[in-house]
């Protein structure tokens, strides 16, 4: 089975690192095939960037995303370019602290406060691990326990604690919202 995700958002987020854990996850720890391919906009911090994953239980041939069955969408203007680009009844996650949105009934969209969530725990640079955590809930390309192996194994030692509680939270949010049914 092929799946393929679009991180975006603005440089300075860690949209490629969030990318780069997925893939990571996928194939260290799932042990299935993964490629990951990443663009940014002409600005370091603050200029649009994405990355996109595919995840198969095949080697991957075509290394470029066709139509993802899940976006992460972490700023107005990557929600503005890519919402429209996903397949019919795939996941949008989204932050809702970020993006204003509107009601969809062609997708499943989950939005998260990855960026209040990540504030309260007092680093606002964990908010990508907070949708990470809300990725591992809402989709099934990749486990639970290998996401935040891939998150615990790509962070400083001295993150670790700050990121396995980003992590958790994101996770916590989506499972509960899906115990609630709501979206």
């Amino acid at each position: 089975m092929r799946h393929e995700i679009r991180f975006a958002g603005f440089g300075g987020q860690g949209i490629v690192s969030a990318g780069r854990i997925t893939g990571g996850a996928a194939v260290l720890h799932d042990g299935t095939h993964a490629v990951l391919t990443q663009n940014y906009g002409p600005e370091a911090r603050g200029g649009a960037c994405a990355a996109e994953v595919i995840v198969s239980d095949q080697p991957v041939d075509y290394p470029h995303i066709t139509q993802p069955d899940a976006l992460v969408i972490m700023s107005q203007e990557a929600y503005d370019k890519f919402s429209s680009r996903i397949q019919e009844g795939g996941l949008l996650l989204v932050d809702e602290d970020l993006v204003e949105y509107g009601e969809r009934s062609d997708v499943k969209v989950v939005a998260v406060p990855s960026t209040r969530i990540a504030e309260s725990l007092g680093r606002k640079i964990v908010a990508n691990v907070v949708m990470l955590g809300a990725l591992a809930a809402a989709w099934p390309a990749v486990s639970r326990e290998a996401m935040l192996n891939a998150v615990l194994g790509s962070v400083p030692p001295h993150t670790k604690d700050l990121n396995q509680r980003a992590f958790e939270a994101g996770y916590d949010h989506v499972s509960k919202e899906a115990m609630h049914g709501a979206t």
